[in-house]
């Protein structure tokens, strides 16, 4: 593709250069692949959009990039705005939708992530702790927000809450691999939304790969962050980020959770969530000053009025259905905001240069970092910052090169919230494992992205999960139940054993690690030379081909319906009622013999 090849978006200026003249609006219409151009070049809604490459695309200049997207006629000024209205209206019920799962899962899960946050456990249980809570809470600012409280309050350690911090990092992505799942209707989508989230995942799982052995071995963030602190801290205030403010109001009419009852049972005020039960409101007046006995789901302080969700005499029971209620509403709105957005940005972008979108979103990997970090501390949420650019790596407007370091920014922004927590507390252990949350981070980065070989790593890794939704479309849902529920819950039930002062227990649980150690051992053997991941692969083959077969089934058998009776007309086969009707009159004229 050569540079010199000047192209322009614009409809009145799309011309033909190899003989000068204008294009009409149905021959344009009919050039949708970059082998029909005379330049060669890629428009966005191109047949064969996905299979260029990244190192295929060649770049623009500024004047291209300006040109295609200020110089416009009215008509399609009216139409560009009318695109960002509706674009700020999926966008915000986007938001709010992610606003609605937190809470949602924070009534749900509340109960057993402050039984998890609260526990005295080793490393590795603390680890899984982290991992099990941020997933059930659907927010790492929430964890490690209670595990600094913890700290704060002595009820639990600063190397405890070091190992929880790791585990948060890593259950913070499980809701952009949610957010992804919505693009299973596209193949090309799916893979590259896959991708674009799962780098998130590598890479906190690479980063603890490292620095979770090396902390235990060392303690060197705990002895490294215990120098930089202050003899004491002040009281500070709780911030709340702006994109916070527009969405919480709509949220809080449907539904509030009570984060003091993860606290209480964290820190051992209450035995358990029955003892915030039957919710009772004084004259039955249902508003945050007449409602002093709530359960998990509460009235808001600010205003006083209760959401819809909240129920005056509640019980346990009752709370959690109407965050499982809530939790459904809220994947639906994410689905339909999701689907909304990609549908509208196709359409904005459609018959757009690829030089000119990459262009445009081709920025400095470390200015890329400083923004995911500035946008994570407005909205004070990584998984909000990640889920809303993971729908554009779908779509190929953000490269996965890009997304990593937004990513990368969005780890560090995380950490704010935890550092203004840690104000709020006297102690200045909160404020260390504050700061150990963010050199955590900070060391990760320079671990794997500075150096491009070592940058590669979860690039490569995120691809190779990307593309493992090409042979079978289920494979995110699996990914998800296997890395964030049943290997965590393995390794706390198996480190539960390390923790009950028992040698009966001790003794079976190292002929459990020695068992798991073993198979691992063996499924590694089986995948590289007993041609695992052949049989791997061809089994979601067989799944995905079994899906799509029954999917289709029924235009199939309209299809083949149609073309038997299409050869019955031909032929001048009979109709088998017709072949009833014969058989039927030779039955009855051999009966009259």
């Amino acid at each position: 593709m050569a540079d010199s090849a000047v192209e322009v978006v614009k409809d009145e200026n799309f011309a033909d250069e190899s003989n000068g003249k204008a294009i009409t609006e149905d021959e344009k219409k009919a050039v949708n692949s970059r082998k029909l151009r005379a330049t060669a070049s890629t428009h966005f809604g191109d047949q064969d959009f996905f299979d260029e490459s990244p190192e295929e695309i060649g770049d623009a200049t500024w004047g291209e990039v300006c040109r295609s997207c200020c110089v416009h006629s009215g008509e399609e000024w009216a139409k560009i705005f009318a695109g960002l209205v509706l674009l700020c209206f999926f966008l915000y019920f986007f938001l709010v939708g992610l606003e609605l799962l937190g809470s949602s899962a924070k009534v749900l899960g509340g109960c057993s992530a402050g039984n998890l946050l609260g526990n005295d456990t080793n490393p590795v249980a603390a680890l899984m702790i982290g991992i099990l809570a941020t997933v059930l809470l659907q927010s790492s600012s929430t964890t490690t927000s209670i595990v600094v409280s913890l700290v704060g309050s002595g009820a639990i350690g600063v190397n405890q809450a070091i190992y929880m911090i790791m585990g948060a990092n890593i259950g913070t992505s499980v809701t952009n691999t949610i957010v992804a799942m919505g693009q299973m209707g596209d193949g090309d989508q799916l893979e590259r939304a896959f991708a674009g989230a799962t780098v998130h995942d590598m890479f906190n799982f690479l980063s603890v790969g490292i620095l979770f052995p090396l902390e235990i071995i060392t303690h060197f963030l705990a002895k490294m962050t215990e120098a930089m602190l202050p003899t004491e801290v002040g009281d500070g205030d709780k911030w709340e980020g702006p994109i916070k403010k527009l969405v919480s109001p709509f949220g809080n009419l449907i539904i509030i959770p009570n984060k003091n009852v993860i606290k209480d049972i964290a820190t051992g005020k209450k035995e358990s969530c029955e003892d915030y039960y039957p919710v009772n409101c004084t004259d039955g007046i249902r508003d945050y000053k007449h409602c002093k006995k709530v359960g998990l789901i509460t009235c808001n302080k600010k205003s006083g009025s209760c959401p819809a969700f909240f129920q005056n005499g509640a019980t346990k029971r009752d709370d959690e259905i109407s965050g499982g209620v809530v939790l459904f509403l809220s994947l639906v709105i994410l689905i339909v905001c999701l689907i909304g957005l990609v549908t509208l940005l196709q359409k904005m972008l459609l018959g757009v240069s690829t030089r000119i979108i990459y262009k445009a979103t081709n920025i400095n990997g470390y200015l890329a970092m400083l923004v995911g970090c500035g946008i994570t501390i407005l909205v004070q949420s990584s998984s909000i910052t990640t889920s809303s650019l993971t729908p554009l790596v779908g779509m190929g407007v953000i490269q996965l090169e890009q997304m990593y370091p937004l990513t990368l920014g969005a780890n560090i922004g995380t950490t704010f919230t935890a550092i203004l927590s840690s104000m709020v507390s006297t102690k200045v252990e909160a404020l260390q494992v504050a700061l150990c949350h963010l050199f955590f981070n900070i060391f990760g980065i320079l671990i794997w992205y500075p150096i491009p070989f070592m940058r590669r790593i979860p690039l490569n890794m995120a691809r190779m999960l990307g593309k493992t939704t090409r042979i079978w479309r289920g494979f995110p849902l699996v990914y998800i139940l296997v890395v964030f529920f049943v290997i965590p819950g393995i390794l706390l039930g198996i480190s539960a054993f390390f923790t009950q002062d028992s040698v009966g227990f001790t003794v079976l649980g190292s002929f459990v690690v020695i068992a798991v150690v073993g198979g691992i051992i063996y499924s590694v053997f089986w995948w590289r030379y007993r041609d695992g991941k052949a049989k791997c692969f061809t089994c979601m083959e067989q799944r995905q081909r079994r899906k799509t077969t029954f999917q289709h089934l029924p235009d199939d058998m309209d299809y083949l319906k149609s073309e038997i009776a299409k050869l019955k007309d031909h032929t001048g086969l009979p109709d088998e009622e017709e072949d009833k009707d014969v058989e039927k009159g030779t039955d009855e004229f051999e009966a009259e013999e």
